[in-house]
């Protein structure tokens, strides 16, 4: 907060309060004296006020929470709405509409249809293509809203905050925010009943140059809560960001190790592959001398050779023998074939003579001249 001190205030006049006779009992704690029948507001208690309303609004704008200006006054409505343009909060600073807080939906539709007038009269406000009469009834629907709700026509939702510059006057506003649990900071004369404020400044009410007073402290509370919320979304990008690149390279180390232990591994593999490959090697001879010792016959002592030779002889004619005997054996079954074909051939003319007779021969017979083609 700007620094304030009593010096302003007293040229502000915050400290002139109503006269006596229309004082409120409850706003006793804050009034210093009497001078000339008129209340004097104690300034101390302003000052501490109005910082702790300061820090009030300074936090909520951090948290991404903006104040409604609220002041109808003739001669506080320009300060209401410069104040108000000036920290982008929204303001009504010509009539507060009946429930624009507790019948938003309403309110939001009567917004909507002041932006669509104001889509027909297009830049020029001319009005093109539009009947004069009617031209000129959609002008003034749109400057009476325009008027009443100019300055919340980007609110989008409830405020999460009122800032009320006469509590006395604004008691509708006062009561809507009360019934929807709204925080109000409000500036309370000695004629206003404090109790439904929650952050209360005592002090004039009437003074234009007192409400730009508090209006400038409020208004720069919501700038630098502001500029420190977008500064601290700022740092949490950056953090984010360098943590994204420390974890980069912790990634990157990472795959190295794994790229190194990967690479020692198959290099182990490798080794373990060549030993085995190695060893095949020196058993591949031994077991070839081995198998070559199995398959060829052992060194002959001289007594086997001369075993051998004289064995020879005798193996030949064995062999001999054996031959002898194979051709006699060819020759006998060579015999007994020559004898079977007659026998069939002399068994088919007697069963060619039995049919060329007529008559039978019998067995006894046909054996007997079996017999002696035999002999023959």
């Amino acid at each position: 907060m700007a620094v304030i001190s009593m010096k302003q205030f007293l040229e502000a006049g915050v400290h002139f309060g109503h006269q006596t006779k229309r004082w409120h009992p409850n706003m006793a704690p804050y009034i210093y004296g009497i001078k000339n029948g008129v209340h004097v507001i104690d300034l101390r208690q302003t000052l501490t006020k109005l910082k702790e309303a300061y820090e009030y609004v300074k936090a909520s704008a951090e948290e991404g929470r903006v104040p409604l200006f609220v002041g109808t006054k003739i001669q506080i409505q320009r300060i209401v709405k410069e104040e108000a343009d000036r920290c982008g909060c929204p303001y009504i600073n010509f009539r507060w509409l009946g429930g624009l807080l507790t019948n938003f939906g309403t309110v939001k539709q009567s917004i909507a249809r002041m932006k669509t007038f104001e889509e027909v009269a297009g830049e020029e406000g001319s009005y093109e293509g539009v009947i004069k009469k009617e031209a000129l009834m959609m002008e003034r629907k749109r400057v009476k809203l325009e008027r009443s709700l100019g300055g919340v026509r980007n609110m989008k939702s409830v405020p999460s905050m009122l800032f009320i510059t006469d509590c006395h006057k604004e008691q509708l506003a006062l009561k809507e925010a009360q019934k929807l649990g709204i925080p109000v900071v409000g500036i309370a004369d000695t004629n206003c009943d404090p109790t439904g404020i929650d952050f209360v400044i005592p002090g004039n009410d009437d003074s234009p140059r007192a409400v730009a007073l508090y209006a400038n402290v409020i208004a720069t509370a919501v700038m630098e809560g502001l500029a420190a919320r977008k500064q601290t979304r700022i740092e949490s990008i950056t953090e984010e960001k360098a943590a994204a690149k420390k974890t980069k390279p912790a990634a990157k180390a990472k795959e190295k190790e794994t790229d190194v232990v990967s690479e020692a591994k198959a290099e182990e593999e490798k080794k373990a592959e060549a030993k085995a490959k190695e060893k095949k090697a020196e058993e591949t001879p031994a077991k070839i001398k081995e198998e070559k010792t199995e398959a060829a016959p052992g060194p002959k002592s001289a007594e086997t050779k001369v075993a051998a030779e004289k064995a020879k002889p005798e193996v030949k004619a064995k062999s001999e023998a054996k031959a002898k005997e194979k051709k006699a054996e060819v020759v006998t079954e060579d015999k007994s074939a020559v004898e079977k074909t007659p026998a069939k051939k002399t068994a088919a003319t007697a069963k060619k003579a039995e049919t060329a007779s007529g008559k039978k021969v019998p067995a006894a017979k046909a054996t007997k001249a079996k017999k002696s083609e035999t002999k023959k």
